[in-house]
């Protein structure tokens, strides 16, 4: 069988997070993200793990080493792990996929789901510093940074589509259907 490799995009805690766990337990995936440079240097530097620090130090490495940064190296490092499945999340530019639509086996799945869901989510899973305080208005002011406004261009490129309005069981199944139509189309 060959390499299945897939992709997650879509907007603030709409599930990529859970859908890339449920991936890693149910089918061996191995994942890759692109945020774990980012919160490497953040935790080397000292400095809180926030969203506006994970865009800013996003956009100061792509302004000075070029757009395209994190692509090519998550696409090499993709291309080099021998994992049957791997799992790409936190694809947020067209970017992102510039390298990776171009490796055979690779599937972009976009994730949605209700603006109102996603934020009490969000709160209730502290992922990052400040999320536990946020604020609903803070939520949708973080929908407005540099990291986040090319998320719809690039969901709009999905093959597939999740709407994760409802339980772990339902996104399950979608997820389960959709690995059933890539193995299906590889034979």
């Amino acid at each position: 069988m060959s390499k299945i490799i897939i992709g997650f995009t879509g907007p603030i805690a709409s599930g990529k997070d859970a859908s890339k766990k449920y991936l890693e337990e149910k089918y061996q995936g191995k994942s890759f993200r692109f945020s774990t440079v980012m919160r490497e240097l953040l935790t080397r530097l000292s400095l809180e793990i926030n969203r506006k620090n994970l865009s800013d130090i996003s956009r100061c490495l792509r302004e000075t080493f070029g757009e395209d940064l994190f692509a090519k190296t998550m696409a090499k490092d993709v291309m080099a792990d021998p994992a049957e499945m791997i799992i790409v999340d936190g694809i947020r530019r067209l970017a992102d996929i510039a390298y990776l639509k171009d490796v055979s086996g690779f599937h972009l799945i976009s994730i949605e789901a209700d603006i109102k869901i996603r934020y009490e989510r969000l709160t209730k899973r502290g992922e990052n510093a400040d999320d536990g305080k946020k604020t609903f208005e803070g939520f949708l002011a973080d929908h407005q940074l540099e990291t986040e406004l090319s998320i719809p261009a690039v969901m709009a490129e999905a093959d597939f589509q999740i709407n994760n309005d409802g339980d772990f069981d339902n996104l399950y199944r979608q997820i389960d259907e959709i690995i059933s139509t890539i193995k299906k189309s590889a034979n």
